[in-house]
């Protein structure tokens, strides 16, 4: 499942080197974040963003020039860069990557709110994150994206170096690597080889652990709109000051409740460009609190979706026949989340679907979990497919005619008895299956009793394509206190 497991080396030579043992098989929920490279001690990093904003700068000063359609995507639109297994696609590693519409207001931002860009006075240094901020749809995987793209040649050097002091000779081979490099004398970007990882037809990249974080960048838009009370008072011209709080006084109504203070937020700094910088200046002044952050989400990513992750497999792999039966979707499908049960409610499983004691918060982790778990199959394993009425979690299926749908809910989750009423039979019928299998992972007593209720209402209760998994750890002794 990682690539120290697949190139056959110890996982601590690829800690010592600094970077992370990523998944070969799921992305992980981590990404670059611009900001600390801007914000790094090392120098090298620092030189990163200095080429990052050299590669704005230049597409700012063409920002008034008329590009065709070519130009455009050929300046603007990336590939993601999947080769470092990091996003949000589940059970694999195919994004979207930056397309027309990031195009479009990257371009149009430059020529207008971004003309600056580079000679700001306000804040130490210029921040590609403040496209997220001005231009809405602009996340934090476009400006991954972005930044991994205008440093994908260092993240192959950084790998290549590791690959040839670490590596058999049989396990890399030289690849040609598109837009590794840009020209800025003919406006185009070149293709330059590197010797790299191979897994299957494709190379693999490492990447500094000292890079990622988890969630969000440090600027952010929402962080923005968290810390907006403490915008205005930055502001040093008190007229302006004055002008700013009226405004938002108005948007706020004389009855605000947590949603219109977001909106009256976000209103005032539209209205008030000049707030946004102040944002980014107290982020500046913030910054080692950055690194101390990303290092504590990337350690905890490491150690819950790698380390305990990998215990989990061996121990299903030597204590349940979870690895070992014969394939028929449904079938297989209900057995290995019977199996996931009785590994997590009887042999301490548990520990896998809590995070240092405390419930995973989210059914996408759980998701995750579950795929990497479920990793070694012959069957053709799809995470979350969309046919034409929304995302289910899983689609096992061998051919045409052998189909089955899992479905993951928290018992937490509000919606689950509508869910429960309607959602699957929906997803059946869109990917022409009749079989699925329906996994409710509970945390507390007052979940499981939820649950059980809405199973009864339902008369769901004895339906055998319905698995309740038990996650509390606050009932299950160790044996010898049993």
């Amino acid at each position: 499942m990682y690539f120290s497991q697949h190139f056959d080396i110890d996982a601590s030579l690829i800690e010592a080197y600094g970077a992370l043992d990523i998944s070969v098989v799921s992305d992980l929920p981590l990404f670059i974040d611009p900001f600390l490279l801007f914000n790094s001690e090392r120098s090298e990093y620092r030189e990163l963003h200095n080429e990052i904003l050299r590669y704005l700068v230049f597409l700012r000063d063409l920002a008034n020039e008329h590009l065709d359609d070519a130009m455009i995507n050929d300046l603007y639109c990336f590939r993601e860069v999947k080769q470092n297994w990091f996003g949000y696609t589940l059970f694999g590693n195919d994004g979207s990557g930056l397309g027309e519409e990031f195009a479009v207001a990257l371009h149009g931002a430059l020529s207008d709110i971004l003309s600056g860009f580079g000679n700001e006075t306000v804040t130490r240094g210029t921040h590609l994150e403040k496209l997220c901020l001005v231009r809405p749809g602009v996340g934090r995987d476009n400006i991954s994206d972005f930044t991994t793209n205008l440093i994908k040649g260092f993240l192959c050097e950084y790998t290549e170096t590791f690959a040839r002091e670490h590596l058999a000779d049989d396990r890399c081979q030289d690849f040609s690597v598109a837009r590794a490099t840009f020209n800025y004398e003919t406006r185009t970007w070149a293709t330059k080889q590197f010797y790299l990882p191979q897994l299957r037809d494709d190379f693999v990249l490492l990447t500094p652990r000292d890079m990622l974080t988890r969630d969000e960048t440090w600027i952010s838009p929402s962080d923005m709109i968290r810390k907006f009370y403490l915008l205005p008072p930055s502001i040093p011209n008190s007229q302006l000051r004055g002008r700013i709080n009226q405004y938002f006084q108005r948007a706020l109504g004389s009855d605000p409740d947590a949603k219109r203070t977001r909106e009256a937020a976000h209103m005032t700094i539209t209205r008030f460009p000049e707030l946004i910088d102040r944002y980014i200046k107290l982020q500046e002044d913030e910054g080692d609190r950055a690194e101390a952050l990303s290092a504590e989400k990337v350690e905890d990513t490491r150690r819950v979706l790698i380390e305990q992750l990998t215990q989990a497999v061996a121990a299903l792999e030597e204590t349940t026949e979870f690895y070992k039966k014969p394939w028929s979707t449904y079938e297989e499908c209900l057995d290995r989340a019977n199996y996931f049960k009785s590994y997590v409610e009887d042999n301490d499983g548990y520990i896998l679907l809590n995070r240092d004691g405390r419930p995973f918060s989210s059914e996408k982790e759980v998701q995750l979990m579950f795929g990497l778990v479920w990793c070694n199959t012959e069957f053709d394993i799809n995470r979350e497919p969309n046919n034409g009425r929304g995302p289910v979690d899983f689609k096992a299926s061998f051919g045409a005619g052998d189909k089955s749908l899992i479905e993951f809910k928290l018992g937490s989750n509000r919606q689950l008895k509508r869910n429960l009423e309607k959602q699957v039979a929906i997803y059946e019928a869109a990917n022409k299956t009749r079989t699925s299998v329906k996994v409710i992972i509970f945390y507390t007593v007052e979940d499981g009793a939820r649950v059980n209720r809405i199973l009864r209402e339902l008369r769901l209760e004895s339906d055998e394509a319905i698995v309740l998994i038990d996650a509390r750890n606050d009932n299950k002794p160790s044996a010898s206190k049993a």
